[in-house]
């Protein structure tokens, strides 16, 4: 069930929309002024990082629109969320950025072998600077906003805006060339190298989305911080298993066994619950936590062959061991 913050959340445009939002913006302006200048003035170059903010423009609505939609809360129909919309977001980000790559490299190719166009540099410099500026602008403040929200879809449209202030630099160190030597072949040499750059960009990019959507585990590190926290004797529980961890947009999911004294109340075993969840979510912030309570059989055995009674059970006992967990086979 989703909780008042969340709906509120829910319900406004967070830091995570207006971020997709200014970037929606800013790809249209920069779209409609670089194909002009490329097509005007001969710089394939020009031209191809034109076309690519064309991508980056349908990039950033489809990040509005998946940002929006993974902010619903969970329902009878979708009852793990919306979270994964923005994964699939950012594949499409991916194909767009590779699809751009393939674009401009032939394009390069083409241009690399006719010598019968002009490129006026100034006029493609002056494009190429302002739309530098704008694009670090809001790449920087789309970073952040990602780091707010978690959200996955507004994290690889800041690392696709990042690109586009490489991409703005690389273009203006080969119109440079172009004025200093007279060669026209360093624009074409240019688009080539950031078309293998885009590509790298796209595969980076088209990675992290899909191990989300194939619900693979917490970066290790992440890991060892939650099995470090589940290992605290303070928590009252003698071990755990079958640990699984997950992402899903901007939520994090962590469901687990816990062992407890089999001699606990249910009272006492949810509060004992309860402490560990809250422990957790300092270490995993925001995190949706599942637990199981199981009962420590193996203390229960020990207790009834050494004849130890509840009331001598003291807390100095509590000792934390391995639990084998096997996994149930269908028919069984």
């Amino acid at each position: 069930m989703a909780t008042s913050g969340e709906n509120s959340v829910a319900g406004r445009f967070d830091i995570a929309s207006r971020a997709a939002a200014l970037s929606f913006a800013s790809n249209a302006v920069l779209m409609v002024l670089k194909l002009i200048i490329g097509i005007s003035f001969g710089s394939i170059a020009v031209l191809g990082d034109g076309i690519d903010s064309a991508e980056d423009l349908f990039a950033s609505g489809l990040a509005f629109f998946t940002v929006r939609l993974a902010l619903q809360p969970a329902d009878e129909t979708h009852p793990y969320g919306h979270g994964k919309a923005e994964s699939l977001a950012a594949m499409s980000q991916a194909a767009l950025i590779g699809g751009g790559a393939v674009f401009i490299a032939v394009a390069a190719t083409l241009r690399a072998f006719r010598d019968d166009t002009s490129v006026y540099v100034l006029p493609s410099l002056i494009t190429i600077g302002i739309a530098a500026v704008v694009n670090l602008a809001v790449a920087l403040y789309s970073r952040h906003a990602a780091r707010v929200s978690g959200s996955i879809a507004i994290a690889s449209d800041a690392r696709h805006l990042m690109t586009n202030v490489v991409q703005a630099v690389a273009i203006a160190a080969g119109l440079a060339l172009v004025a200093v030597t007279g060669k026209q072949i360093f624009d074409p040499i240019v688009a080539l190298l950031l078309a293998g750059y885009l590509l790298w960009i796209a595969t980076g990019i088209f990675r992290a989305a899909i191990s989300e959507l194939l619900d693979t585990a917490l970066p290790e590190d992440t890991l060892a911080l939650v099995q470090e926290c589940l290992a605290h004797e303070s928590h009252g529980m003698r071990g755990f298993h079958a640990l699984r961890t997950r992402k899903s947009g901007r939520e994090t999911y962590i469901d687990l066994h816990v062992l407890i004294d089999p001699e606990l109340t249910v009272r006492a075993a949810h509060t004992l619950v309860e402490h560990l969840e809250a422990d957790l979510r300092t270490t995993v912030p925001r995190a949706i936590i599942t637990v199981h309570v199981d009962p420590d059989e193996a203390l229960a055995s020990g207790r009834a062959g050494a004849g130890i009674s509840n009331s001598t059970a003291g807390a100095g006992s509590l000792q934390l061991h391995s639990h084998e967990h096997r996994p149930r086979r269908d028919g069984q």
